[in-house]
């Protein structure tokens, strides 16, 4: 042991004047162990002390205030003192930008209130759109109150046009913007306009039995002027309705503003009254005036109000969905467009019996027998249809994504649909996935509904407001009723999710035999995560009722 202590300690007397250690002895920052160890507490090259002031002496070099020694100068204790308050400014700043940071606090709204909200990362939610994501964007189509109006009188306006609103409901509520908007390219009068009767709803709805004509016509008096009848001066009304000398008709679909001033004003000038027909979709989106289109979007969600009994009809039904398990709980509307008409127009293929499909065949020739032809090109039609996703979801198909994407099977759905092609049979599958499907039919009794029976349109309206208001909304197809349901949560504030299925995708995923369930749902919730009716950029010829952003929405 002693002949060890001794070698360790020779070895230590060599190592003290080695190049290395000559190297320490400048430079008192560094510090080796094996200069404080016990066995060399007599003779160490340098002591702790000696360390301890050679390390304040750098201190003090770098802030001479700091020293009471006369011998800094004055002059460097100023530049040194000032080098301290700079960093314990920067300091400062660091450590509340961090603070911040951490919080990362934002200014948020509720009831009016502006709150000072903390940014908490928000985990997926089945029931709303991101709380961060909903916040960039807000309505700004509606009017202004106490602006000055500069239309004139009704005797010096170019003229007056009627138009007949065609289709089903929401096919005329798009028509009745269209016919606002133009009113207002040719600084005529409006008509208000005639809900026409087709040979599928079969509905005699007049505009005053649905809407609110009063509210309609006051809360657009600064915009065009509106009159609730033709004028009487005009005694021949038949003739507004049959003379083709009264009509417009060769206006083209998706008209530009342009074409109204050209083609349409000259001969409402000369008739001083003339009739537009056909006008389903004869407007334009990205070749009008932004100021036309915001008008279009004042008509659809602020001037256009149902009555206020359809409106009480349709709060009871969303108030009934919501308390069905007897505490309050979400609600998912379904649109469901599986009705004999439309699989029939789609001229798509679907599971079925033979004996389904060949009766199918002979509807669709005979109701649209020059698509029809001979039957034998349309299973290549079918087939190119699915792929690029222009088929209607089965309700099958429509459980089977609902639950990839996490909704249990307790989810209470209301299902605004028309009769099912299929039945029961074609309906298993989805309640058997989700067996809480209603309708308003089972939410109201048939007195409650009685009132709403003699008018086809006002059972539609019952089912729009209740989609509308409900936590989420899913369309399995495309039409106005969706589009519409969409365009408006966009505008109100896309809290609530809208998801629109991405049906070319779920019909390769439907089609591949060896895809399991993990990737199936996978696939889905990756695809589905930007489809759910958030504003989106538009693009030329984009659909206004879908996408009210660019026109009628503003930053927040």
């Amino acid at each position: 042991m002693v002949e060890l202590r001794h070698s360790g300690s020779s070895l230590g007397s060599r190592a003290s004047s080695s190049p290395m250690k000559r190297d320490e002895d400048a430079s008192p920052l560094i510090f080796n162990d094996h200069v404080l160890r016990d066995d060399d507490d007599d003779h160490p090259r340098h002591s702790f002390r000696d360390r301890y002031r050679s390390f304040w002496s750098q201190i003090y070099s770098f802030f001479p205030f700091l020293n009471d020694d006369p011998r800094f100068s004055q002059h460097g204790s100023r530049i040194s003192l000032l080098l301290l308050v700079f960093i314990a400014v920067a300091g400062l700043i660091s450590f509340f930008w961090i603070l911040q940071r951490l919080n990362s606090p934002y200014l948020c709204k509720k009831d009016g209130i502006v709150l000072h909200c903390p940014r908490v990362k928000e985990n997926p939610s089945l029931w709303e759109n991101p709380f961060s994501a909903t916040t960039s964007w807000k309505p700004c189509a509606e009017r202004r109150d106490g602006g000055m109006s500069d239309l004139p009188p009704e005797n010096e306006t170019s003229g007056y046009i009627f138009i007949h609103a065609e289709g089903g409901l929401n096919q005329q509520r798009i028509a009745i913007c269209n016919a606002v908007a133009v009113a207002k390219i040719m600084n005529a009068t409006l008509i208000l306009p005639v809900l026409k009767q087709d040979q599928i709803w079969k509905d005699q709805t007049k505009f005053e039995d649905i809407f609110d004509v009063d509210h309609f016509i006051d809360y657009l008096k600064d915009d065009v002027l509106i009159v609730r009848d033709i004028p009487g001066w005009f005694t021949d009304k038949s003739e507004l309705f049959t003379s083709i000398r009264r009509t417009v008709k060769n206006i083209p679909k998706y008209a530009p503003a342009q074409f109204y001033i050209d083609n349409v004003l000259p001969r409402v000038k000369e008739k001083k009254i003339m009739a537009l027909k056909p006008f389903v979709d004869r407007l334009g989106y990205d070749n009008v005036p932004p100021e036309i289109n915001r008008l279009r979007c004042r008509v659809n969600y602020h001037a256009l109000k149902f009555l206020p009994e359809i409106e009480e009809m349709a709060n009871l039904l969303v108030s009934r969905m919501r308390n069905r398990t007897g505490s309050p709980n979400p609600y998912m509307a379904l649109h469901l467009r599986f009705e004999k008409g439309m699989v029939g127009l789609s001229f798509c293929d679907f599971v079925g019996t033979r004996e389904e499909k060949a009766k199918m065949a002979e509807y669709r020739q005979k109701e649209w027998p020059r698509r029809y032809k001979n039957g034998s090109h349309l299973w290549q039609l079918a087939l190119q249809k699915r792929k690029e996703g222009r088929c209607p979801l089965e309700p099958g198909e429509v459980a089977v994504i609902l639950r990839a994407m996490g909704y249990p099977k307790e989810t209470q759905i209301y299902v605004a649909s028309g009769q099912v092609y299929g039945g029961q049979n074609r309906m298993a599958p989805l309640r058997n996935m989700f067996p809480n499907l209603v309708t308003k039919e089972e939410l109201a009794s048939k007195e409650e509904l009685a009132g709403f029976w003699k008018h086809v349109t006002s059972l539609a309206a019952l089912d729009f407001l209740v989609c509308l208001k409900s936590d989420v909304f899913v369309m399995t197809h495309g039409g106005n009723f969706a589009k519409l349901i969409i365009g408006a949560r966009r505008y109100m504030g896309h809290r609530q999710k809208s998801i629109k299925p991405d049906k070319g995708l779920m019909s390769k995923s439907f089609g591949d035999p060896y895809m399991g369930w993990a990737t199936f749902v996978e696939d889905v919730v990756v695809t589905h995560q930007t489809r759910t009716g958030l504003p989106e950029e538009t693009f030329p010829n984009y659909d206004l009722w879908e996408n009210p952003l660019t026109p009628c929405m503003c930053k927040a």
